[in-house]
């Protein structure tokens, strides 16, 4: 049965932001697998979650407690089994199926802990290559691509394939891609997991001026509650529900 959650999601939120400043707005998602089967599984319990334009939110929460789940939602690649989700003001949640991609181009700038670049093609190419779907012209985009590898301090690199890349500048290439179509939202999958402490704060700090200079909002998805104090607000999510809300440093 689904529980509702009755923490109030604009609760911790700053003064200043208004309801008219939502980026993301999610009321009563519930995400069921093997529907109609024996093993059917709820295994998202009605959450509402809002997240502003130029918010710094973490999501954290142990493995299974439903935040990988959350996650692809988020970023439009599953749909809820029912719920509202407003991303950026679209209604996702009952978009096409052939509007989803699109939606999720243009809205969402993805950071994973694997990189998930394209081998034997230059960190150039892999930075173009969301605005090669999103239609932009050659020279346009080869000219941000070059700007947004200047940005993360890959411009010296910029020629060089993923298998030539340490994992800190594969990750700083990824988050140059991820700013391509300059998206509503990054969304960061465990961005550091893959990285030793020193390369992994490098990243943290990037993220940190993305979101002070360019206004940018993130979601970081964690398990660490060390880096979620760095962001603005922290949610954690257990079992399947959020079950608290609070201020971090930043």
């Amino acid at each position: 049965m689904t529980q509702q959650n009755n923490l109030n999601p604009e609760s911790s939120l700053p003064a200043e932001q208004s309801p008219k400043d939502l980026i993301i707005q999610m009321n009563r998602i519930v995400k069921t697998f093997n529907i109609g089967q024996p093993n059917e599984l709820e295994i998202l319990h009605g959450i509402d979650l809002t997240v502003h334009r130029g918010e710094f939110l973490a999501i954290v929460g142990q493995s299974g407690a439903g935040k990988s789940t959350l996650m692809n939602i988020i970023g439009v690649l599953d749909r809820p089994t029912s719920g509202e989700y407003f991303l950026d003001g679209v209604d996702v949640a009952n978009a096409k199926d052939q509007q989803l991609s699109s939606i999720r181009n243009a809205k969402i700038g993805f950071v994973f802990q694997t990189f998930n670049l394209i081998p034997r093609t230059t960190a150039l190419k892999n930075v173009e290559l969301p605005m090669l779907y999103a239609g932009v012209s050659k020279s346009e985009r080869t000219r941000r691509a070059k700007e947004l590898l200047e940005l993360v301090g890959m411009g010296e690199r910029m020629g060089h394939d993923p298998n030539e890349l340490s994992g800190g500048q594969k990750q700083r290439v990824a988050i140059a891609r991820a700013m391509a179509n300059d998206p509503a939202i990054i969304l960061a999958d465990e961005p550091t997991g893959a990285l030793d402490s020193v390369t992994g704060r490098m990243v943290m700090d990037l993220f940190h001026q993305l979101h002070r200079e360019k206004g940018k909002t993130i979601v970081l998805i964690t398990h660490s509650k060390e880096l979620a104090a760095e962001t603005q607000r922290i949610v954690t999510i257990s079992d399947g529900n959020i079950v608290s809300e609070q201020r971090g440093m930043a």
